[in-house]
């Protein structure tokens, strides 16, 4: 790309999307190399770094883990990734989106050290991470979340040692890259472990592999269940009990359901108080009372909108929904990726779904409406509508939906970006 000054980070973006010859290449090797160049390997990013990784729950725990942090005084800064309606979203301090200038100045100083002496290759992805990287390291947080993006131990996220590693869940998703091998992609989730350092097992299904690496790497296991758990505590509300690094224990009353897997929140307050982290009871509440995390069963209207793509996420939604009932019918709008298990969502939500919209995604990637359609069929579902994209389907439905029904609209990232985007335009 040529060197101006008007480069904007769109230009970035696109540029980005075509100077490597594929768009996932797992390994760090180039990752490191550029981060040496740029600084990033010989001094800390924050005072404490947490990174998260899993398959299901990674975005919601990067927002609780920043949420409580803020509300206790530190300032913060989470990268996390996909997004859903602008690429600002993948960066956030104290948290707010960042900026354009700040993602362009990041990505001009990747551009840099990356074709410096001899020029390195570097997936969009990888930029992107590192640009991220530089612009955390010069903003000089107090606590920096960092979200994986593909499995843990080859991730370009992983180029940074954490003071404490969080593992939300593992299940099959990404098959291409991860294989099928739960074992075998517990060793890749793994990877984000330290020798002596936490690692927060958010998950009482984890593979054996898990515990395995934790052991031979030297790391010091928290466990959900076993070092910290949540409890009921009536309607919408929680109690939590936790442990500190130096074994003594630790204990909330009363917080608020966030409205997200009690599991991750639980593992979120495990993760800071690993990371020294003092928790007012308080702070807290406050902090989990005013939660929003965009595409995680956020609520608009009768619209749930939730990124979910594969059996296990679908099956959490599915048991949300089953614990509010409503007096009216329960539609799914679903669009889908042709690389994930449409059987497995299908099969979850089968159960709470007394009506479907089956929708057309773009891309090489998409799964038809009218292979979803089948899919939907076989399991016994009424498919009401095939529709060509997320917004027609939302129109149609829209038009149909009594006062007491409600919508959830799930299956892909796309599929929700979609619906935000024409909600917006609504309200417009």
């Amino acid at each position: 790309m040529p060197s101006t000054p008007s480069r904007t980070l769109d230009d970035w973006l696109s540029y980005l999307e075509q100077v490597h010859p594929v768009g996932i290449d797992l390994g760090l090797e180039r990752v490191a190399e550029v981060a040496h160049r740029m600084g990033l390997l010989e001094s800390r990013l924050a005072p404490r770094i947490i990174t998260v990784a899993g398959t299901n729950g990674k975005g919601s725990t990067v927002a609780m883990i920043e949420a409580l942090a803020r509300a206790h005084g530190l300032a913060t800064a989470a990268y996390t990734s996909p997004h859903l309606l602008r690429y600002n979203e993948r960066l956030r301090f104290d948290g707010s989106e960042a900026d354009d200038a700040t993602l362009v100045a990041g990505f001009e100083a990747v551009e840099a050290a990356r074709l410096a002496d001899e020029p390195v290759s570097l997936t969009y992805f990888e930029a992107g991470t590192l640009a991220a990287l530089w612009a955390i390291f010069r903003h000089r947080p107090d606590l920096a979340v960092l979200e994986v993006g593909l499995g843990g131990r080859l991730d370009a996220v992983n180029v940074i040692d954490a003071d404490v590693a969080v593992i939300t869940t593992i299940a099959l998703d990404h098959a291409d890259f991860l294989g099928t091998d739960l074992e075998g992609i517990g060793r890749e989730k793994a990877g984000i472990m330290r020798a002596g350092r936490p690692v927060i097992l958010g998950s009482g299904e984890l593979p054996a592999s898990v515990h395995q690496c934790a052991e031979e790497q030297g790391a010091t296991t928290m466990r959900l269940v076993h070092d910290f758990r949540w409890e009921p505590a009536g309607t919408g509300r929680f109690h939590w009990r936790g442990t500190a690094v130096d074994g003594t224990s630790s204990r909330l009353e009363g917080l608020p359901d966030p409205g997200l897997p009690l599991d991750n929140a639980a593992t979120a307050l495990q993760a800071l108080i690993a990371a020294g982290v003092a928790l007012d009871e308080v702070s807290c509440r406050l902090a989990l009372r005013e939660l929003q995390v965009p595409g995680r069963m956020q609520w608009l209207g009768q619209w749930c909108l939730d990124v979910g793509h594969n059996p296990h996420a679908a099956a959490y939604l599915a048991g949300r929904l089953a614990e509010q009932p409503c007096r009216g019918r329960t539609w799914v709008l679903l669009g889908m990726l042709g690389d994930k298990d449409a059987d497995g969502v299908i099969g979850a939500l089968a159960g709470v779904a007394d009506g479907w919209v089956a929708v057309t995604l773009e891309g090489g990637r998409a799964r038809n409406a009218e292979d979803l359609a089948g899919r939907i069929e076989a399991y016994g579902g009424h498919v009401a509508y095939q529709a060509p994209t997320p917004e027609d389907g939302a129109a149609w439905l829209s038009g149909r939906l009594a006062p007491d029904d409600r919508v959830l609209a799930c299956g892909s990232f796309f599929t929700v970006a979609a619906i935000l985007t024409w909600k917006q335009a609504q309200a417009a």
